[in-house]
């Protein structure tokens, strides 16, 4: 499944989309973006409540498929600019962390 088809078929907001067609081979949540780092598998759906740059900076070192915003979160302009410029995908979900992720892991 592609991060486009994984936001169409749960209706989840796109923020940033600049590579909609990356595959999504697994899910990985965690707010720890240390833990992210070391933990999340590239090709991941990540799904956190951190809304900071640093989501961008560790999506370039994790190498996840997208960042799913879960719970409602946003991102200001800056955050947004640095994700579009490296081609991070982002998305975003006003369900909570669990129910987003029992949702990500029926579709996968």
């Amino acid at each position: 499944m592609t991060v486009k088809q994984l936001a169409d078929s749960l209706s989840l907001k796109v923020i940033c989309m600049p590579d909609g067609d990356r595959e999504v081979t697994g899910g990985y949540a965690g707010d720890l973006l240390s833990w992210v780092m070391g933990r999340a598998n590239s090709g991941d759906a990540w799904i956190t409540i951190m809304s900071n740059v640093n989501i961008v900076a560790v999506a370039t070192l994790a190498d996840p498929s997208c960042i799913v915003l879960s719970e409602g979160v946003g991102i200001d302009a800056e955050v947004l600019e640095k994700a579009k410029s490296v081609g991070v995908n982002i998305l975003g979900s006003d369900e909570d962390t669990f129910a987003l992720c029992a949702r990500i892991a029926a579709v996968l």
